[in-house]
Parts: structure tokens; C-alpha cells; sequence
């Protein structure tokens, strides 16, 4: 969809103004027409006639709610995975915010495309790049809250058709309903109901899970204020119940406070030792704080007790650390089997394809992101790991155009830094200046995270590493490394060392990211990079073949690097 009316005759050089101006006029506005009880003039929901307001809150709080009390996304579904994400409803009100708008006329829908609209404002953010390359890091981020934001927004402020008059039953607040079908109907439904019946903990608990939910689908950070509200909401009513508290451990891992989902987790299980939830997100803290052999021990046993979907996506990824991918690939096409749901498929195929990437095998990872793409059209992960392989099969067109597709509705790090280093490479007219702007929305996103709670230090390493600041790539690299001892967080602290020129110290690091046979063509390369670096050429030339073995198109630029490193030792 083109972008609103108001931004069509605005020249290039005025339309992040246009597009900030926009986002102001949507907000005060709000949708007049919207259900009754409820409306969004001061970005908050109306409170409940049935349930007056009690609480008190420190006001930071509220407003930060209040800041990103915005329409969910209207095409997400679920992933098959406990790492959910999250957009609205504020802990001291009784009344969740709208979730879907008003209808103007039975016979006319004139709801923007979320994201479309989001399209638009990270082009608005991109072409205004090549002109404000000294803009301060604080407006580049307010830019990109705009590209997350205005979308959601600008659906609120519509007239959709249906939206008022949901059909509430018992299933509307069951956590089951995350994994049966849209999320966006999932959020409404329980929206709905929670307007009716204020005191529901279980709805608030899974309406939290769902903001969770949409923000890890969708990347966007800004959810998360939202999610701890919900759950805030659901434990005030009903201290330690179980949905909420398995909610909150989702919410701290989406935020990389993994010690404390590990505790809510734990805490879980000591009453509920089948509970899903909790097994796997003891799993993902176990494995994110680089307790492996915790983390398998945990998969076992969830294994034992609740075999399914989000146990054996988790069970394979902790075999594949260890470098078995035989018994991940293994696991994952079993899981796949066991799938029905669309965002199961989509989820658990994407899962195989990026494994089949990490090991060069392309042709099954095409197939692999095709059947991810058949379930679910516009699953992120797929889009983003088919345009990965083009771009290693040296199809650098078809690579940019689908980077570009991914970038342009989701704006996260890794894709970003991909997009930047494929322009890189190809080298046409204005390319580097493309480039440069993909990075800065890289820098845009990490502090849009950190103002949404989630700890980015390690995003902040890998990407100011090769792209930005390399003293703060490693001041993040080591405030990382101090929580937790992964071997992903050893990777960015050897590159970070390595290259501030500090490679005796890096090498220790590098050789650990690699201890645990994981096949990971970057680290073995970062490896080899730094043995060069500190004299040992001949175990540097033989990680860097190995690194090239493996996944000959690992990285568009670290791949050449490699290559002619090793063209240089001989």
C-alpha cells in the first residue's frame, strides 16, 4: 500500500519531518469512532465504568506505557516457540487498549497494511540517511521508533470492519489459543473479553504472552513495556500464578535477562513440573548463560515429560552447539512432522534451513525456507535465510531485492548489517552510501532496544565491530562476556579485542568460541583471523580453509577477507 495521503507530496529531504509530524497528528487524534470505553487521545486505554482506578504507579512507568500503546500488528501468527513478544495495555488500568478499530460503513475497509505503513517510514529513515549522516544517534533512533510505530498507529486511528463486536468464549483466554491460528485475532479476542471482565489474571497473563509473542515476530522492542504490564496486571490479582510468572520468564529472555527467567522458571516448575512453558524457557536461560551441559540435561528431561514442538526445536539446537547436526536434523524434520499449525511449519522448517546453511548444504536450505514460505508467505526468518543463500550462491541480485523486502518491514540488526555489506560488495553508484545508512538504522534499533529494557550489548558488539565504534564494540563485548560465558558472547569479545588490536588477548576467547565443535564458519574464520594475527599462520590458514569448507559464503565480506587472507599466507 502507498504511504498516507499527507507524506505523497512531500519532497525527500522534508519527509522525516513529514513522517514525525504524521505520527504526532495519529496519536493526538486517535480513533473517535473506536469501541465504547475505549479510546487512544492520550495513548492510553479508557479505564473500565465497572472496576475503578486504584493503583498507583511511579508516573516513568506510565508513560512508558502509554508511549507504545499501539494497535497490534494484523498478519503475525505463532512460531511454535515459548519467546513471545508484546504491545499494550497498562498496569494501572483495568481496561486492555483497543486492539482492533472501529468500521465506518459495513461495506468499506480502509485499514492501512501495518506493513506497508512501516514500509514507508524506514524508507522515509533511509532516504533521509544519505542527508543526515551527522544526525544525533537520539533523532536516528526517534526515526526508527517512527518506521516501528506509525504503522500501528495509523491502524488504530482507521475504521476496520468487525473490529467492535468480537465473539468472546472460555478459549479467548486459554495460552493454547497463541498457537491456533492469528495472533492478531488472539490479541483482539482477549482484548475484548478483558474489557468485560477486568479481573481475568489468565487473560491478562496471555494477553501478555501474545505482546511477547508479536514483538519477537515482529522486532519490535517497544512491545516489551507493554508485556510486563500485562503480567504486572495478572500477579497483582493472582500473585505466583503460573501463566503469568511463565510469561515473565518469556519476557526476560526476549530481554536477555536470562538469570532472572531461569528463576521464574524454576519457580514454575516447583509446582507445575510438566508445565511447557517453564521446561522450555529453562532451557533457553540454561543455554544463553552457556550452561551447556545444564542445558542438555534440561532437554532430556523436557523431552521425557512434555514431548512436542517447542521441546524438539530446543532439543536440536542444543545438539547442534555440540556440533551433532546429524541428531538436530534429525530432531527438527521429526518435529516438523509433528506440526500443524502454519506457524509451527513455518517455524520449525526455517529452524532446518538455517541449520542447513550453517553446514554450505544451500540446495536444502532453499528447500527448507520454501516449505517455511509455503506454511507462512511472509515468515520473516525464511525470507531473511533464502536471501542469506542467494547471496552465498551468488545470485547478489535476487539477495538484495529479498534483503531489501526483509529490512524494509522488520529492521533488525543482522539483516541490516547483511543488506549493508551486499551493497558493499556489488559497488555500484551510491552503494556505500546505502550501506552507511543500514548501519546507522543498526545503531538506531540497538538504542530503540535499550530504551525498551532489553539489554543489546551483544548486538552493539557484533555490529560497531565491523561497522561503527570499535571502543564501544568492546566495552559491550565485555559487559556481555561479564553476565554470561557463551560461546557467542566469546565471539564478539575476541573480534571486538581483535580489532582494537589486542589479539593476544583475543586469541584465548576465539579458541573457546570454537571449543564446543559448533559449526559456525564465522567464529572458525575469527579464529583463524587472529591466529594469523598472533603468529601461529599455521593454524590461522587451516581455520580460515576450514571456516571456507564448511560455509564457502558465510558472510559477503568476511568470506572474501578469508579467502584473501589465505591467498596472502601462502
Amino acid at each position: 500500500m502507498a504511504p498516507r495521503e499527507t507524506d505523497d507530496n512531500q519532497t525527500e529531504a522534508d519527509q522525516p519531518a513529514a513522517a514525525q509530524r504524521e505520527w504526532e497528528r495519529l496519536w493526538k487524534e486517535g480513533d473517535d469512532d473506536g469501541p465504547a470505553g475505549v479510546g487512544v487521545e492520550s495513548g492510553q486505554p479508557a479505564k473500565a465504568d465497572a472496576e475503578p482506578e486504584t493503583d498507583t504507579e511511579p508516573e516513568d512507568e506510565r508513560d512508558a506505557d502509554a508511549d507504545t500503546s499501539e494497535t497490534p500488528d494484523a498478519d503475525t501468527e505463532t512460531s511454535g516457540t515459548t519467546e513471545t513478544s508484546g504491545t499494550s495495555g497498562t498496569a494501572d488500568d483495568d481496561s486492555p487498549p483497543p486492539s482492533t478499530p472501529a468500521h465506518s460503513s459495513a461495506d468499506e475497509v480502509v485499514t492501512p497494511h501495518l506493513d506497508d505503513e512501516r514500509i514507508a517510514a524506514v524508507r522515509r529513515v533511509a532516504a533521509a540517511g544519505r542527508r543526515w549522516r551527522n544526525l544525533q544517534l537520539a533523532g536516528c533512533a526517534a526515526l526508527l521508533a517512527v518506521a516501528m510505530t506509525a504503522g500501528a498507529i495509523a491502524v488504530g486511528a482507521a475504521k476496520d470492519s468487525g473490529a467492535a463486536g468480537v465473539a468472546v468464549g472460555s478459549s479467548a483466554v486459554s495460552p493454547e489459543l497463541l498457537a491456533s491460528g492469528s495472533l492478531d485475532a488472539s490479541i483482539a479476542s482477549l482484548q475484548a473479553h478483558l474489557r468485560t471482565q477486568p479481573k481475568d489474571f489468565d487473560g491478562w497473563a496471555t494477553l501478555g504472552l501474545a505482546y511477547v509473542e508479536q514483538a519477537r515476530t515482529k522486532g519490535d522492542p517497544s512491545r516489551y513495556p507493554q508485556a510486563q504490564a500485562a503480567f504486572q496486571r495478572s500477579l497483582k490479582i493472582s500473585p505466583a500464578n503460573e501463566n503469568a510468572l511463565e510469561g515473565r520468564a518469556a519476557l526476560a529472555a526476549a530481554r536477555h535477562e536470562f538469570k532472572e527467567a531461569l528463576t521464574y522458571a524454576d519457580q514454575v516448575l516447583k509446582e507445575n513440573p510438566y508445565s511447557e512453558r517453564a521446561l522450555c524457557s529453562r532451557i533457553d536461560a540454561l543455554v544463553e548463560l552457556g550452561r551447556y551441559a545444564d542445558a542438555s540435561k534440561a532437554a532430556d528431561l523436557a523431552d521425557a515429560r512434555k514431548p512436542g514442538v517447542p521441546v524438539f526445536t530446543r532439543y536440536a539446537y542444543v545438539h547442534e552447539l555440540r556440533g551433532d547436526v546429524s541428531t538436530a536434523r534429525k530432531v527438527l524434520e521429526q518435529a516438523l512432522a509433528a506440526a500443524t499449525s502454519p506457524g509451527d511449519i513455518s517455524y520449525v522448517a526455517g529452524t532446518l534451513g538455517q541449520l542447513a546453511w550453517n553446514q554450505g548444504d544451500y540446495k536444502t536450505a532453499l528447500n527448507d525456507y520454501g516449505r517455511a514460505l509455503a506454511a507462512d508467505e511472509n515468515y520473516l526468518p525464511a525470507l531473511e535465510g533464502r536471501a542469506r543463500t542467494q547471496a552465498a550462491l551468488g545470485d547478489r541480485a535476487a539477495a538484495i531485492k529479498g534483503m531489501e523486502l526483509v529490512v524494509s518491514r522488520y529492521p533488525l540488526p543482522q539483516p541490516l548489517v547483511e543488506l549493508g555489506e551486499l551493497y558493499e560488495t556489488r559497488g555500484a553508484e551510491g552503494d556505500r552510501a546505502k550501506a552507511e545508512d543500514q548501519y546507522a538504522l543498526v545503531d538506531a534499533w540497538i538504542a530503540l532496544a535499550r530504551a525498551n529494557g532489553v539489554n543489546a550489548d551483544l548486538d552493539t558488539a557484533l555490529a560497531a565491530a565491523d561497522h561503527g565504534d570499535i571502543k564501544s564494540a568492546l566495552k559491550a563485548a565485555r559487559a556481555e562476556w561479564a553476565r554470561r560465558h557463551t560461546v557467542h558472547t566469546a565471539d564478539a569479545l575476541a573480534w571486538a579485542l581483535h580489532v582494537n588490536g589486542r589479539d593476544k588477548e583475543a586469541l584465548p576467547y576465539a579458541r573457546r568460541a570454537t571449543a564446543t565443535n559448533y559449526h559456525n564458519a564465522s567464529f572458525i574464520y575469527h579464529l583463524g583471523t587472529i591466529e594469523l594475527a598472533t603468529g601461529h599462520k599455521a593454524d590461522g590458514r587451516a581455520h580460515l580453509a576450514k571456516a571456507l569448507k564448511l560455509n564457502p559464503g558465510f558472510s559477503p565480506l568476511g568470506a572474501a577477507k578469508a579467502r584473501k587472507a589465505l591467498e596472502a599466507t601462502k
